[in-house]
């Protein structure tokens, strides 16, 4: 059990830099390439709309969903902590399943959006290293929010003391100089009639 707990550091600090990396990788190009005199890295690119063919936008929508969970994770406890984490498995796999599919689909789309810009035939197209960066990333926060599932059982949890207040306390009414001055102090007012508890 003591060893359980121990692994929550590790694996939360597993999902929030795998999370990160995958957020930030897939707001950026995956991929790359050339056709005649068009080349993605040029500046003469910038005026060819290629938006939706070299970056994945629902990888990181997936990646900032998978972020969330890990900031509910934090703060929930007992089965909604549990239920959490197992979302964030599935949307963690989703993730990791658009990323490889992004293989195959990102670099035919760039090459068809080069063979229609340059009207050649051929194109020289290739991932970059966002793409590799995204795919660490999300194997990263799936391994991560898989352990998150198996081990939140045994992982520490925020005390009630962080809860909302359920009953408002009223203060006793001060009797004597000394206790006047010390309800004062503490901010009570004692002139004023106490309040029954809801």
């Amino acid at each position: 059990m003591a060893e359980a707990r121990r692994t929550f550091g590790p694996v939360l600090l597993l999902g929030l830099a795998s999370g990160t990396l995958a957020a930030v990788a897939g707001a950026q190009p995956w991929v790359s390439g050339s056709s005649g005199t068009v080349d993605t890295s040029s500046a003469s690119a910038a005026a060819i709309d290629m938006s939706g063919v070299r970056e994945s936008p629902l990888a990181a929508a997936l990646a900032l969903v998978v972020l969330a969970c890990w900031g509910v994770i934090l703060v929930t406890r007992g089965s909604v902590r549990r239920a959490v984490a197992g979302l964030a498995a599935v949307v963690a796999l989703g993730l990791l399943v658009t990323t490889v599919l992004a293989f195959w689909s990102l670099q035919e789309a760039l090459q068809d959006a080069l063979f229609a810009a340059s009207g050649v035939d051929t194109a020289e197209v290739s991932l970059t290293g966002w793409y590799a960066a995204a795919l660490i990333g999300a194997v990263g926060s799936v391994a991560a929010t898989l352990a998150a599932v198996r081990l939140t059982p045994s992982w520490p949890e925020m005390g009630t003391r962080y809860d909302a207040p359920t009953n408002e306390v009223v203060a006793a009414e001060p009797e004597g100089n000394l206790e006047l001055w010390k309800a004062l102090d503490e901010g009570h007012d004692p002139t004023e009639a106490p309040r029954p508890l809801d």
